[in-house]
């Protein structure tokens, strides 16, 4: 696929819940993960906080992944939640110890970072069973919004990658643009 990131420059687009909550709700992503009201989980990709923001009152913290400081600045600009931190890192390199996390999630993300060298990184810093939740444009999807339909993945190409790392998919979908797969860690 490729690395590629959202331009930063125009991430006022990414604040516009009409067009986001279109292709992914905020009750999925938190469905997604069923974190306890003392988990640490980490928003990959988090880019302007937008669903970091969905996911923050329902944990102890969420970890605000980014690799983009201009993101973190554009996030901090509109106002971060007390209980967010954020991370400068790319995924495949995370700064957290072994089992850290009681769950992840990446909501438009996944074709950006979904490399073997992530996903493995994934299962290092996620707790066992976990719960690992994605939601990317898909490559069965038209390609009419998001990224071109080159630069993505489908269902079954995030489930082969989690299930060669060890994760167990619990729930995989394609959508009408998108698609959703729900992991627990190994």
């Amino acid at each position: 696929m490729g690395f590629h990131t959202f331009d930063a420059e125009q991430a006022e687009r990414l604040e516009r819940p009409g067009v986001r909550y279109r292709w992914v709700s905020a009750e999925e992503v938190i469905g997604g993960i069923a974190p306890a009201a003392d988990a640490a989980v980490a928003d990959l990709g988090s880019g302007t906080g937008f669903y970091t923001d969905d996911v923050a009152p329902h944990v102890g913290t969420v970890y605000g992944v980014d690799v983009q400081a201009e993101m973190h600045e554009f996030y901090r600009e509109k106002g971060v939640p007390e209980n967010v931190e954020l991370v400068a890192s790319d995924v495949s390199d995370l700064p957290f110890d072994d089992a850290d996390l009681d769950g992840a999630f990446s909501t438009m993300t996944f074709h950006e970072f979904g490399t073997p060298a992530a996903i493995a990184e994934l299962a290092r810093v996620l707790a066992t069973d976990a719960r690992l939740a994605i939601f990317d444009w898909s490559a069965d999807g038209d390609g009419e919004d998001g990224p071109p339909v080159d630069e993505r993945y489908d269902a079954d190409d995030a489930v082969e990658m989690l299930e060669k790392a060890g994760f167990v998919v619990e729930d995989a979908s394609t959508r009408t643009e998108t698609f959703a797969v729900v992991a627990r860690a190994p």
